[in-house]
């Protein structure tokens, strides 16, 4: 099995968060994700978000702090998974021909989304959540 280390953004305005969906024909296809990717060989997490921010919505993006690091197993995949408060710069444009989409805080829980992204929605919706990640 093989083991991936992964960065994804948590961009929000106006309690809506930016999602995107993956293609049908990859890994957890047709889930909605927080935009974000694969490190590669040698490169930190932040240099990942900015990196596949810039390949999948034509924009730059500003990280920030770390809100969760979360890890689970897929029958094929172990994913090591690190959320980020992040702003875009620009206005994000898909450029992979993946679906995109602002979705609200209280509709989150009801998307298709991967397993591992459970513990960072219980913590966006929670009634005594942490202050707004703002973009």
């Amino acid at each position: 099995m093989r083991d991936v280390v992964v960065s994804a953004a948590v961009i929000e305005r106006d309690d809506a968060f930016l999602l995107t969906r993956r293609a049908v024909d990859t890994h957890l296809g047709g889930r909605w994700e927080f935009p974000g990717g694969k490190a590669e060989a040698g490169e930190t997490l932040d240099a990942t978000l900015v990196r596949e921010i810039r390949e999948e919505l034509g924009c730059g993006v500003e990280v920030g702090p770390l809100l969760l690091t979360t890890r689970h197993a897929y029958p094929d995949v172990h994913v090591e998974l690190h959320f980020f408060s992040a702003r875009l710069v620009g206005e994000p444009l898909p450029q992979l021909g993946q679906e995109m989409r602002w979705v609200a805080r209280d509709a989150l829980e009801a998307l298709y989304l991967p397993e591992a992204d459970a513990d960072l929605v219980a913590m966006l919706t929670a009634t005594d959540r942490a202050p707004e990640v703002h973009e």
